[in-house]
């Protein structure tokens, strides 16, 4: 039985869209999306997964993020 990584649980991210996603790509808009960002200076609060660091990694040039 495979054992999921977890980076702590019930820990959160604040995500902050810095730069527009337009002109940059399909994989790297939907990345945005898929953080839930929707405008410029718009912030969220999402769970410290993997998956989530690895969006972040992909367009960490137009986000900046916090632990909360």
């Amino acid at each position: 039985m495979a054992k999921t990584q977890k980076t702590g649980a019930g820990k959160k991210l604040r995500v902050t869209l810095v730069r527009s996603p337009f002109g940059t790509g399909k994989r790297h808009i939907a990345c945005v999306k898929g953080l839930g960002l929707r405008r410029i200076r718009h912030s969220v609060e999402v769970d410290d997964t993997p998956a989530i660091r690895g969006m972040i990694d992909k367009v960490a040039y137009m986000v900046k993020f916090e632990e909360v």
